[in-house]
Order: structure tokens, then sequence, then C-alpha cells
């Protein structure tokens, strides 16, 4: 058994060599790949064309602002997918995160006061409480061996009904002197730009970097491929899935942290169906469904288009506002469709 010759463990391009799918050839973009940034280019024609006040600078940055809570967790949730998992639960995890946030805060008013201490100390928690979240999913996931869609079904209950219990049926509310002080964090930025839109410009970019260029990234399409290749190619694959769902927990803290300054409250109806858009940004961004290759510019191109015909079905009132859940599973059953297309005709 000794004698049997094995691969070279210690490099990493080793690793996407022995396990990348054959099909994908070549990172040069192709129609498929430029396939999503055609269709938001035809998005901001359709819009600008039904409404003069499309392109305004406030409708932009409203547009842009309102996506980038969805966007910072699509981000976190590509990682996932393209490791082969799913979560189902950063809707009502980033609602049970708001929640304790605020009574976090709530909490301790009295003895730290209104200012600056007390937003870092909540934003804190905030991440803390992502981290753990993720933390639990990703280890029902790799240590109990639960399946993800299993796992994160049941988080998604336990969350929200958490933060149902927490807000005894209501709506909890954070301290109006704190809701004063916390607002510019949603409503004000840097030479124009909103936070949000800066910190998911921030975590986009970053995304892309780790997925294209460092050994994490590298690893997740690896597993996402293949995982028992990839664990005989020295791959630690339970600690990179793990990793995959503490890295979306964190981005859901860090959107809550982005979200709660708007409103100033949190209730059970809160990130209602924002898994659902996260999960729709990712398909039509071209990451695959079943693992095995990731686009974070995809992701951040499908969270715009998603938002864009959000916008423009306000803006034109063409359908009810209330059909947009039923539009975006559309999109997603389309997307899945046309990926199957590809797939059985490569």
């Amino acid at each position: 058994m000794s004698d049997i010759p094995r691969p070279d463990l210690t490099r990493a391009d080793t690793v996407r060599a022995d396990t990348a799918p054959p099909s994908l050839g070549s990172r040069l973009p192709g129609l498929s790949a430029l396939g999503p940034l055609l269709a938001l280019i035809l998005l901001v024609a359709l819009g600008a064309y039904l409404n003069e006040n499309f392109l305004s600078a406030g409708n932009i940055t409203n547009v842009l602002a309102r996506s980038a809570f969805i966007g910072m967790i699509a981000v976190g949730m590509t990682f996932v997918i393209t490791s082969g998992g799913l979560d189902l639960s950063v809707g009502s995890m980033a609602a049970f995160i708001a929640g304790v946030m605020i009574l976090a805060m709530n909490a301790l008013l009295p003895s730290m006061g209104v200012g600056v201490p007390l937003i870092l100390a909540g934003m804190a928690i905030a991440l803390g409480a992502g981290f753990l979240a993720g933390l639990g999913n990703g280890l029902l996931v790799t240590k109990a061996r639960i399946e993800p869609f299993i796992v994160t079904l049941g988080t998604m209950g336990i969350f929200r009904s958490l933060v149902t219990w927490l807000a005894d049926g209501g709506t909890i509310s954070l301290d109006f002197g704190v809701r004063q002080l916390y607002r510019p964090v949603y409503y004000s930025g840097l030479f124009g730009v909103a936070w949000p839109i800066l910190a998911f410009a921030l975590v986009a970019i970053a995304g892309q970097v780790a997925m294209r260029h460092t050994r994490f990234g590298r690893y997740c399409e690896a597993i996402g491929s293949n995982d028992k290749v990839a664990l005989y190619s020295a791959v630690n694959v339970e600690r990179i899935r793990l990793m995959t769902y503490v890295l979306l927990g964190l981005l859901v803290g860090l959107a809550t942290i982005m979200y709660v300054p708007r409103l100033g409250s949190a209730s059970g109806s809160t990130g209602m169906l924002w898994e659902l858009e996260a999960i729709a940004a990712v398909i039509i961004g071209g990451t695959a469904l079943k693992g095995g290759y990731g686009r974070v510019w995809g992701t951040v191109i499908g969270v715009l288009i998603l938002s864009l015909i959000d916008n423009i079905l306000i803006l034109a009132d063409l359908v009810s506002p209330y059909l947009n859940g039923t539009i975006q599973g559309v999109i997603i059953v389309l997307a899945v469709v046309l990926q199957r297309s590809k797939s059985s005709s490569a």
C-alpha cells in the first residue's frame, strides 16, 4: 500500500485542476457569463423608458441602498452554494439578530448612555450573534451530517419563532434617542454614497478576491464539484464547509447592522423572503446551484437585477407589489431551467 503513488497535496492549484468541472474551460467570459450583465442593461433601459424619474440620483441611491442588505447576504450565500450547501434561514436569522441587537442596546442604555460606545456594542453583539448562528448551522451540517436543506429549514422556523416570542407577537423598538444617533449609519455616507452601499461594495470586492484568488475560494469550488475527490486531495472538507456557513452568518450580522437604523425596530416579519432573494440573486448571477462554480460578481449583478425589477414594477405600477415574491420565484425556476439546459447541451 505504501508504494501506491499519491498526488501532490501541497499545491492548491493541483486541487483545483483535479476537482474543477471539465466543462468550465477557460475563465474568459462567454455569452452565459455576459447574460446577466446584458439583462441588467436592458432593465435599466426599460426603467428609463417607463419612468423619467428612474435614473434620478435619488431613485438610484434608494435602489442601491435597499439592495445592499440582500447583496451582502447573497455574497455569503455564493460561497455556501458553491461548496454544495444551502441556507434557507438567512431572513429569519436577520430578524432574530436584529431583535437581539435592539434588546441588548436598550438593556445597556442605562449604564452606557446614548453614545457611540453603545452603538459599537450593538454592532459587536450583532456580529457575534451572526457568527454563532452561522456556526450552529455549519456544525449541524458538517458534524451531525444533516442535509443543509433540512438544517436551515428547521433553523428558519426557530429563528422566526424566537424573534416573535421576544417581541411578544409585536415589535421590538429601539430607544428613540439611540435611534436618532444610529440613523446616519443608513441615511448618511461618504462623498454622497450611503454607508450600506459602501459596505456592500467592499464585501463584493472582498468576496470576488476570495473566490478567485485564495485557496478558500478554490476549495469551495473543489468541494462543490466533488467533495470525495477534494477530500482525497487533502482538502479539509468539513472545515471549509463550516467556514462558509460562519461567513454567511457574519454577513447576515453585517447586513442587520446596516438595516436596523433604517426602521429602528424588528418583528416577526423582518427579513421576510430575504432567503428567496439571496438564492435567486446567486443563481441569476451564474453560480451553479449544485455547487462547483461560484461567480461573486454575477451575484452582485443578480442582486441589482432583482432590485431593479422591484423598482420598475413600483414606479410603472405594472402589477401589485404583493406579487414580487411570485416574480422572484418564477425567476429562480427559470434560472435553474436554463442552467440545466446548458449543462445537458454541454
